[in-house]
């Protein structure tokens, strides 16, 4: 039932087929009674939902948990997921950096990234739909990170960057854009033999497991820094003239 819950609400203001329900549930092994099992779980969720709301079963059936031709629809408003909230953040970051307005870029940016408690769909079980939608919701956090680190190093904020790289370095190991930003922070702070280690266990781990060697970004930046020559912290991502990201509305029992 949770990952019904999960696959509706990452679909949230969108018909969901019975049939991509059905495929996320049992993937390409539906049991012989998936629709009734499906229905139940439906009803089940409407009780829960009215529970919570205080609504009446029918009317969550009619204007929450919806029934559509062929599929379901969860409705919600512009304000109920925290997904929302975040794109919207984002997007006003993403204008602040376009703009050059660095400092109102950093408190926009952090305060989407507050909306975070955790892994994306962190206690629901995924098949291929929700699977597809972590990926996407994980990669989304990395990128808004990213332009997060970028923005502080660009204000000179050299010291408190570094604890939270060294950890996305670790969750990260083979993503060269952070690992510059890391090398290139070290470096700035005067902790030149580090950020110099920062590229060799960086090319170990592309070596190793992919067969690669790092790009250009990182092979010139380790160049720098062995020649001791002066940086700065401009080097980093360029500011943004898109969307830095799109995401659909989502959410699940743990709703980010």
């Amino acid at each position: 039932m949770r990952s019904v819950l999960a696959t509706l609400l990452v679909h949230a203001d969108q018909v969901v087929p019975v049939s991509s329900l059905i495929r996320e549930l049992w993937d390409e092994d539906p049991p012989v009674s998936c629709l009734t099992t499906l229905q139940t779980y439906i009803l089940n969720l409407r009780k829960l939902l009215a529970t919570a709301t205080g609504l009446t079963a029918r009317q969550v059936a009619a204007d929450m948990l919806v029934t559509r031709s062929g599929g379901y629809l969860f409705r919600t408003g512009r304000g109920d997921l925290d997904v929302h909230r975040f794109h919207q953040l984002v997007a006003d970051g993403r204008r602040a950096l376009s703009s050059g307005d660095d400092e109102t870029a950093l408190s926009t940016l952090s305060d989407a990234l507050q909306l975070w408690r955790g892994p994306a769909l962190v206690d629901v079980v995924a098949g291929r739909i929700l699977e597809g939608r972590r990926q996407q919701f994980e990669e989304s956090r990395l990128v808004v990170l990213e332009y997060l680190v970028d923005t502080q190093l660009r204000l000179g904020m050299y010291r408190e960057v570094l604890t939270e790289l060294a950890a996305l370095t670790a969750d990260n190991p083979y993503h060269e854009g952070l690992h510059a930003q890391y090398m290139r922070a070290l470096y700035l702070n005067g902790r030149r033999a580090q950020a110099l280690e920062v590229f060799q266990r960086l090319r170990v781990n592309l070596v190793n497991h992919l067969g690669l060697d790092p790009g250009p970004l990182a092979q010139d930046l380790h160049r720098s820094i062995l020649n001791a020559e002066p940086i700065d912290a401009q080097g980093g991502l360029r500011r943004p003239t898109g969307d830095i990201v799109r995401m659909s509305s989502s959410g699940a029992a743990r709703v980010y």
